[in-house]
C-alpha cells in the first residue's frame, strides 16, 4: 500500500493541487454560468457530477470528453452498493464474476478496460501527465503490475469525483433549505475554511469502511484478533455529540474540531484530501461572487445505499447577480 500510494502522492500536495485552481474555477464559472442561464434545474447533473470529473480528469490527464462515460460508470458503481442493479452481468463485455469485481459491478470492468486502453495509448504517445508516467512504470520492479496499474486507475477516477460530487451535492440541498446560514457566509467569507469543514462533516460523503485487523489489539475495552473485520462508520464519528456541540444543526461558524469525511490520519487517510477541499472552496467562491440563491423545486432523490451518502437528483431554482 505505501508503494503504490507514493507513486501518486505527490500529485495530491498542497502545492500540486494548489496548482488546479485556476482550472477549478474556470469550470465552475461555466458551469455555474450555465446553470444560472437555465435558471436552475437539477443541481447534481448540471454542476456536482460535472465539476469533480472535470477536474480529476485534468489532474491525471485523462480525455475531459470521456468525462460524462466515466461519470455513468461511476453512478452503476455507486448503484452496486444498494439493492437496485439494473446492469447484467455481462454488460461492458464483463466475463469476471462480479465478486471479483470492486463494487460487485460490471462497470468496473469498464473502467479497468478504459484504464488498460489509455495506457497503451500514453505509451504509444507520452504525455506530460500522470497517467503516462503510472503507464511507463508497469512491468518494474519498483512500478507496477498490470493489475496494480487498472486497480490504481479505477480507485483514482472513481474517488476523485463520486465523493467531492456528494459533498457538492448536499452543500446546495443544504443552502437551499437553510438560506440563512448562505446569507451568514455571504456577510463574513472569512468563514470559508469552517464552511468547507462543516460541509464534510454534515455530507458524509463515504457513511464507512471496513478494515481487517493485522494484529490483535484491544478497542475501548473490546479485544480485536488478527483477520477480525473492523467497521469504521465515519458518519457516526462526524455527528458525535461528545465532539460537535449540537451536530444536527449545520453550522458555517462551527470550529474545526477535526471531522472525519477523509478518515482519521495514518496510511489509509484519503490522497485527495486537498484537492477536494479546494474543489468546495472555489465552487463556493464562484457562487459568492455571482450572488448565487438557491430554492427547492422537490425534495432531493436520494441513493439508497449504507456505503454512499449521495443525492441522485437535486431540482433546485436559482437566481443570481449575473
Amino acid at each position: 500500500h505505501r508503494r503504490l500510494r507514493k507513486l501518486v502522492s505527490k500529485t495530491f500536495t498542497p502545492s500540486a493541487v494548489g496548482r488546479w485552481v485556476d482550472t477549478t474555477r474556470d469550470i465552475a464559472g461555466m458551469l455555474l454560468d450555465n446553470f444560472c442561464d437555465a435558471g436552475g434545474g437539477d443541481w447534481v447533473n448540471g454542476v456536482s457530477a460535472p465539476l469533480p470529473i472535470r477536474v480529476i480528469l485534468s489532474v491525471l490527464g485523462v480525455p475531459i470528453e470521456d468525462g460524462e462515460y466515466l461519470v455513468e460508470l461511476s453512478n452503476y458503481l455507486v448503484e452496486g452498493t444498494t439493492d437496485t442493479v439494473t446492469l447484467a452481468d455481462d454488460a461492458f463485455g464483463n466475463e469476471t464474476p462480479l465478486r471479483l469485481l470492486p463494487f460487485g459491478s460490471p462497470a468496473s470492468h469498464a473502467i479497468f478496460e478504459y484504464g488498460e486502453q489509455l495506457g497503451a495509448t500514453r505509451l504509444a504517445g507520452p504525455q506530460d501527465d500522470l497517467i503516462t508516467r503510472l503507464a511507463e512504470l508497469r512491468g518494474h520492479d519498483d512500478g507496477l503490475s498490470v493489475n496494480e496499474f487498472r486497480n490504481m486507475f479505477h480507485v483514482l477516477i472513481f474517488a476523485g469525483n463520486e465523493t467531492t460530487r456528494t459533498a457538492m451535492s448536499h452543500l446546495a440541498e443544504t443552502f437551499a433549505r437553510q438560506p440563512e446560514r448562505w446569507r451568514q457566509l455571504q456577510a463574513d467569507p472569512t468563514l470559508f475554511d469552517n464552511t468547507v469543514e462543516e460541509i464534510l462533516r454534515w455530507s458524509t460523503p463515504v457513511l464507512h469502511m471496513r478494515r481487517t485487523a493485522a494484529s490483535d489489539t484491544e478497542l475501548a475495552g473490546t479485544q480485536i484478533r488478527a483477520g477480525d473485520k473492523v467497521v469504521m462508520w465515519y458518519a457516526a464519528a462526524n455527528y458525535d455529540p461528545d465532539v460537535f456541540e449540537d451536530p444536527h444543526t449545520f453550522d458555517v461558524a462551527r470550529p474545526d474540531k477535526g471531522q472525519l469525511s477523509f478518515g482519521g490520519g495514518g496510511p489509509h487517510f484519503c490522497l485527495g484530501a486537498f484537492l477536494a477541499r479546494m474543489e468546495i472552496r472555489v465552487l463556493l467562491e464562484e457562487m459568492l461572487k455571482r450572488d448565487i440563491q438557491l430554492t427547492l423545486r422537490s425534495p432531493a432523490e436520494r441513493v439508497v445505499s449504507n456505503f454512499v451518502n449521495g443525492l441522485l437528483r437535486l431540482d433546485v431554482n436559482v437566481t443570481s447577480a449575473r
